[in-house]
């Protein structure tokens, strides 16, 4: 275990979010998020929905992005196949507003704009932060392999996006020595 020992303690709840990264025969990539929210007990919404037992979900979502290699969303589709109210899965439709949107500076802004409060569902909006970061790991290869060769003219956007690839890390001399700004 990564942590250190626990005091004792019950399981609640458990939320579970997986990702995945497929690179498609057209060209095209889908990322997909699944969501789950189970708890250990008998649960029942306090106004509404149905009772759910230990071990049953009480959110079980889905969504697909379809992308290129410039991340930008060609199609997406989301599912709720269990929530706490009937009309969870309604609002799914909803989140083809953000065709056409990129996977970038402006990602997490433009989908609140877009999904965002009474437009969309508070689980599916989430997961769509996990949903960002595997696409660019699941591509990363990809278009490294069609940069390459290329020079690097922008500074690249993971630079002071933690101390790792702070402007003056190690990290960033090795990987991008033109923005690096520590000394030689």
């Amino acid at each position: 275990m990564p942590l250190s020992s626990a005091a004792a303690r019950k399981l609640i709840h458990t939320r579970a979010i997986e990702c995945k990264g497929y690179e498609r025969e057209d060209g095209l990539w889908d990322i997909e998020a699944h969501l789950t929210d189970v708890k250990s007990a008998v649960h029942t919404r306090h106004h509404g929905g149905r009772e759910r037992q230990a071990g049953e979900p009480v959110h079980d979502m889905w969504i697909r992005l379809t992308i290129d290699l410039d991340l930008k969303v060609h199609d997406i589709e989301a599912k709720t196949d269990e929530g706490p109210y009937p009309n969870c899965g309604h609002i799914a439709p909803n989140f083809k507003a953000l065709i056409g949107l990129s996977i970038g500076p402006g990602w997490r802004k433009g989908i609140a704009e877009r999904v965002g409060g009474v437009k969309g569902c508070t689980h599916l909006v989430e997961l769509m932060g996990p949903l960002g970061t595997t696409a660019y790991q699941a591509t990363n290869r990809a278009r490294l392999a069609r940069n390459a060769g290329k020079p690097v003219t922008k500074k690249p956007f993971q630079i002071n996006s933690c101390h790792v690839y702070k402007e003056d890390a190690p990290a960033v001399l090795e990987r991008w020595p033109d923005f690096y700004t520590g000394p030689r």
